[in-house]
Formats: structure tokens, sequence, C-alpha cells
């Protein structure tokens, strides 16, 4: 089945393909709580994320129209990026999971720790 007809009948599926991955949210949550971000503070605030990972994010949040990426003709180069208008709509979905990540923190991280990787192999 061709990916548009699988989006026409699920959306749930639409909307989480244009932000999903391991990355993405994190970028998204980011600019939400931020406004703005410079590549640089990007790294400092996902320390393992790497280079080129967040290059590809962020070019593929910006492909999507998620995000703005605007670059400064000064030197050395300045780009700044942000929510577009289109991705500043998902700051209630945002704003909902952050809701509900802390409402149910206990149950979150009791799931997340027996996902980790067992250190006794």
């Amino acid at each position: 089945m061709a990916a548009k007809e699988r989006y026409a009948m699920c959306p749930v599926d639409a909307a989480i393909a244009l932000m999903s991955g391991k990355w993405k949210p994190r970028i998204l949550w980011k600019l939400h709580l931020y406004k703005v971000l410079r590549y640089s503070e990007f790294q400092r605030e996902m320390p393992s994320i790497t280079h080129k990972m967040l290059a590809q994010q962020l070019r593929e949040l910006e492909n999507d129209g998620l995000i703005v990426r605007t670059m400064y003709p000064v030197m050395p180069p300045k780009v700044e990026y942000r929510l577009s208008d289109f991705g500043q709509t998902l700051a209630p979905v945002i704003d909902s999971l952050v809701t509900w990540s802390r409402a149910h923190e206990p149950e979150v991280r009791a799931i997340l720790k027996r996902k980790e990787p067992s250190d006794s192999v």
C-alpha cells in the first residue's frame, strides 16, 4: 500500500510520520520551550546527538515545514531555528505529552527501566 493511501486511512500514522524518531520530538520540544535555538545550542541541549544526525533531523523537519531555518549574512555564519507557523500548531500536542508523562512519571520510568539493555549478558 502506498504511503499516501496509508496516511489517508489513519491520521495518527500521518501525524506520527512527521515527527517520529528518537530526535525529532526532542527537537520540536526544545523549540517549543525556547522559541529560537542556534545549532550549537541544540548540541548543548542534546549532547548525545551526533552532528550528522542533528543536521539530518533539522533538514527533515525544515523540509516537512515544521521548522524554519534563518541564516544571517554575518561572519561567522549565524543560523537560527524556530517552529514554523505549521510547527506551532503542534504546541498543544507537545504540551499534552509533557502533561501526560509528568502525570504518569512512576509508570513511565518503570517501563523504560525494563526496556534498558541488561548489563549482565
